[in-house]
């Protein structure tokens, strides 16, 4: 009978699987990289009063996303004038700040766009540990149990000319991390317990200081960016996807050997993280006239021209492109063979991810910089009003809640369990159904 009734037991798990839900949001845009949460029920709807569980208003100007681990929350910040840089860590239950660490003081800070804050880039975490980055003036290595910085770097020269954006991500025991400035462009990988470079690269593609209209042109936009990497498993292998101004990039992680190439010399300035989904590289390609690409992964040494798919490679290509409404800052959102989302002024749209094709565009109003979330089947958009408007995730634009908070959204959302951990420009939010 004992072993009846194990068997049971296997086949009710089997049959009935428990809902995973994310107990953790350790990078940007979460756990898979690509802003989707495995949580049951998220709340639909919410406001100043209703469902807020906890406000704690966070001191600076700063558009970092939160990552959460273990019951910390952890976040960036900076003084306006960028003199001073800071690491902040919040419990995850009542909100209480139990580190508000000053990491760097910057004697002479770069200028920056007035639209970017000195604390943009996303920190990355794991048990033990917070990495934070600022760019060229700082890296932090934090013991996240007593506040403690065990170890920095201050010595990447990049000037980040509109202000750092890229995040850093963690793959093995390797920090991964972009500079894209208007004087040098390179990636690099540092030892995550020392904080030692094991490899430094610079980009390859000759930029010629070539405008979009081909004209050469000074501007240091031409070959900044501020997108985020992402490691996938293609065929077997790790590939480091890597989005630069004007190119994206396949690299291997663990030496940073350039494997493929995909140039879009009409863009620059590439903002987003590219999502690797069913054997496809998605992408944003920047500010000028961007696109959204739809690649198909390469074998060492191939290049190619986005602009000029007769000129495919052996294996790499480009499957679709698409001009309408491409967004410059919020990430996409991939869900069931669509692509779903919403550009800087607030046109949502729906793509077939396998050919292109467009399902809906409507505007839902507003301005967006904030990447969006899918949770328990519905989409999510945070745009800079406070505003978050929220629709089914289907192939039929239905918006099902539509919730407001004082402050507008810059730095992208969290996601635990059945709880929104949301940022405003002032204040961090737990958002849940009170029970």
């Amino acid at each position: 009978m004992k072993a009846i009734f194990k068997l049971l037991i296997i086949l009710t798990a089997i049959v009935f699987p428990v809902l995973a839900t994310d107990t953790y949001w350790d990078q940007f845009r979460g756990q898979r990289g690509n802003g989707i949460s495995t949580s049951a029920n998220p709340p639909l709807k919410w406001d100043e009063k209703e469902n807020v569980v906890w406000k704690t208003e966070i001191h600076g100007r700063a558009w970092s996303s939160p990552v959460v681990y273990d019951g910390q929350i952890w976040l960036t910040t900076a003084t306006e004038d960028g003199h001073q840089l800071f690491a902040i860590s919040v419990d995850e239950k009542t909100g209480k700040i139990i580190y508000d660490l000053k990491i760097f003081d910057i004697e002479r800070p770069q200028a920056i766009h007035k639209f970017n804050s000195y604390a943009s880039p996303t920190p990355v975490i794991e048990k033990g540990r917070v990495y934070v980055t600022f760019g060229s003036p700082g890296t932090a290595c934090i013991d996240t149990s007593n506040g403690k910085v065990l170890w920095e770097r201050r010595d990447f020269v990049c000037n980040h000319y509109r202000g750092a954006g890229s995040s850093p991500i963690l793959y093995k025991n390797l920090l991964l991390m972009h500079f894209d400035g208007s004087d040098y462009q390179y990636i690099v990988a540092l030892d995550k317990d020392t904080g030692k470079t094991v490899w430094k690269k610079d980009r390859s593609i000759n930029y010629d200081d070539l405008g979009p209209d081909g004209k050469p042109v000074q501007e240091g936009d031409y070959r900044k960016a501020f997108a985020t990497p992402h490691v996938a498993i293609i065929e077997g292998k790790p590939i480091w996807l890597s989005q630069g101004s004007k190119a994206i990039y396949g690299y291997n992680p663990l030496t940073g050997e350039e494997m493929w190439r995909v140039e879009e010399r009409s863009n620059y300035s590439a903002s987003n993280r590219p999502l690797y989904e069913d054997g496809v590289v998605y992408c944003q390609t920047g500010w000028s006239s961007g696109q959204i690409l739809a690649i198909m992964p390469g074998e060492k040494g191939e290049v190619i021209d986005a602009n000029k798919p007769a000129e495919s490679g052996k294996k790499l290509k480009v499957l679709w492109s698409s001009k309408r409404n491409v967004p410059k800052k919020p990430g996409m959102i991939f869900h069931n063979n669509m692509l779903f989302t919403i550009d800087d002024s607030g046109i949502a749209s729906c793509l077939d991810a396998k050919t292109g094709k467009e399902f809906w565009r409507e505007r839902v109003g507003g301005n967006y910089s904030a990447s969006p979330i899918f949770a328990a089947g519905r989409v999510y958009f945070f745009s800079e009003e406070g505003k978050t408007t929220v629709i089914e995730a289907t192939n039929r634009f239905n918006v099902i809640a539509i919730n407001q908070l004082e402050n507008g959204f810059m730095a992208s959302p969290a996601v635990i369990g059945n709880a929104f951990i949301l940022r405003t420009k002032t204040h961090l939010y737990r958002i849940e159904e009170h029970k």
